[in-house]
């Protein structure tokens, strides 16, 4: 019988000789890395260069020139010196065509593009695949379903659940402003088109506009919408690992799962009522059904159709969309309105006129109110909620002045 011991010094000349091919085989896969982000470099700035853009830096692109608060004035002055479209280089290796000109947008527009999987993707893990991220056959398939949710006779009832909502944001407004004769109301406005939303697409009772459970919903929300615009601009939040292990990857996870929790705490309440015949039959007799109705019923009806998953991703996309951008363009449109007052004064007398001392307003009020429709139209240009959307060409596009880009 023989013995081997494995000397100390051998030992560690193995672990060595280890460390010394990873060593190798690491700085190959960088290389190999770095010449393929050079290669897609040289590809995009060959792509784009019918379009003049400001200098951009070989890393970094112009992330150093929309660093500040002033992202919109920077913009406004590339308008003015590129006209129809400009690229925009969010770093080295990756870059997009801000296009500003209508005749542009129409061409893009008039297409079939999916959306732009780069910057939308980072928006899955909060609101899943629902309308706002899904392309092709499968958006096609839940925007039809969904499309009834939106009828305008299932709109017009929503108009007193709409008043009402208002009328309890406009009480807490008369006591606040006993105290102090500055507000600042956004989250006043979240918190009431919250209310809303949960009303008339979540057969939601009472007001929400009082509950602590709404107010870390609305902070939730604004949390994920920061770190959602943080990443976008971070080289090294790209990749999903390195952005999880990060203080704000995991501060983005919390905020999401709180978010998911309210949501999920709404589906779970509607399907609990559902379980009691005479709501359902209640339900069953309506003509046309709640957003929230119309997806637990395909469920009901065709178990494989609409996965838990996705139920969850539209309710996610719906509750976010539904509230927060309608927030935000009645923010902005009462911004624009105390800066201009005299047409804030017209607008007043116009609505006056047609509601008198205290009466509610009627959907047939809505279209006897042309100034005031015009100011809100002017300010949602001014101030749109969602500024852009993204699209990844499918195929070589070609715009009306000649200039052209490729697939990709």
């Amino acid at each position: 019988m023989s013995v081997s011991v494995l000397s100390p010094t051998r030992f560690l000349g193995s672990i060595s000789g280890l460390l010394q091919v990873a060593s190798l085989l690491a700085l190959v896969l960088l290389l190999l890395k770095a010449a393929q982000l050079y290669l897609l470099r040289q590809w995009l700035l060959k792509a784009v260069r019918e379009f003049p853009s400001p200098p951009s830096h070989w890393l970094f692109g112009h992330n150093q020139e929309f660093q500040t608060d002033q992202e919109l004035q920077q913009f406004q002055k590339w308008v003015e010196k590129f006209p129809c479209a400009c690229p925009r280089w969010l770093w080295g290796s990756r870059v997009s065509l801000m296009v500003y000109d209508p005749d542009y947008m129409k061409v893009v527009l008039g297409r079939s593009d999916p959306k732009n999987h780069g910057s939308y993707r980072f928006l899955a893990p909060w609101i899943g695949y629902g309308l706002l991220l899904l392309n092709g056959q499968t958006w096609f398939q839940h925007r039809k379903m969904l499309t009834p949710a939106f009828h305008y006779d299932i709109l017009k009832p929503y108009v007193v659940l709409m008043a009402d909502s208002v009328r309890v944001m406009l009480d807490k407004w008369e006591e606040l402003i006993s105290q102090d004769s500055h507000l600042e109301i956004s989250e006043h406005i979240s918190l009431m088109t919250l209310d809303t939303i949960m009303k008339c697409a979540f057969s939601q009772k009472g007001s929400l506009q009082t509950d602590s459970k709404s107010q870390s919903y609305i902070q939730a929300i604004k949390d994920v919408k920061t770190l959602f615009i943080s990443r976008v601009r971070n080289f090294f939040y790209q990749n999903n690992i390195i952005y999880w292990l990060t203080p704000d990857g995991r501060w983005n996870q919390r905020a999401c799962q709180l978010a998911h929790q309210h949501t999920d705490r709404v589906i779970k309440l509607r399907k609990a009522h559902l379980q009691e015949e005479e709501e359902l039959e209640k339900v069953r007799r309506k003509r046309n059904l709640d957003f929230l109705d119309i997806l637990l019923f395909a469920r009901m009806k065709n178990g494989s159709s609409l996965s838990d998953k996705d139920l969850r991703a539209e309710v996610d996309t719906f509750m976010f969309e539904g509230h927060d951008t309608t927030a935000s363009g009645i923010s902005w449109i009462l911004y624009a309105l105390a800066t201009h007052p005299e047409h804030q004064q017209r607008c007043r007398k116009e609505i006056q006129s047609l509601l008198g001392d205290g009466a509610s307003i009627t959907w047939d009020h809505l279209d006897q109110m042309p100034y005031t429709t015009m100011c809100i139209k002017e300010a949602l240009r001014l101030y749109p909620p969602v500024p852009a959307v993204g699209r990844e060409l499918s195929k070589p596009i070609t715009f009306p002045d000649g200039r052209s880009l490729p697939k990709g």
